[in-house]
């Protein structure tokens, strides 16, 4: 089992950044790739960006790209989004996703554990 937990949303105004913070417990955290998705009120959960195992690999929807970023501290078992230039189309509940092995995916389906997500909200 792994145990992951968010941190860091909120309210921003647009252009505004956030760093959210997804920390892990359980098992050892560098042998899962990991992943951030968001989920907006009335629409599916959608990827945002993931992470190989030792971070060498990252990938982002063309949505975020350019304007997130994400990264990982093994050591520190934590997962990061730093978000910049934040939109109010950005307004979802974010959540950090832990699956074994190398490879990291796009789906949700294929990721093993979730954390309960942090509601990151943009308006002015």
């Amino acid at each position: 089992q792994v145990q992951l937990v968010e941190s860091g949303g909120g309210l921003v105004q647009p252009g505004g950044s956030l760093r959210l913070s997804c920390a892990a417990s359980g098992r050892t955290f560098s042998n899962y790739a990991m992943g951030w998705f968001r989920q907006a009120p009335g629409k599916e959960r959608e990827f945002v960006a993931a992470i190989s195992r030792s971070g060498g690999s990252t990938y982002y929807a063309d949505s975020v790209k350019g304007r997130f970023t994400i990264s990982r501290d093994n050591a520190k078992n934590t997962v990061y989004l730093q978000m910049n230039s934040l939109k109010p189309e950005d307004t979802a509940v974010y959540y950090c996703a832990a699956v074994s092995g190398s490879y990291y995916y796009i789906s949700p389906k294929l990721y093993d554990y979730w954390g309960q997500g942090t509601q990151v909200t943009v308006s002015s």
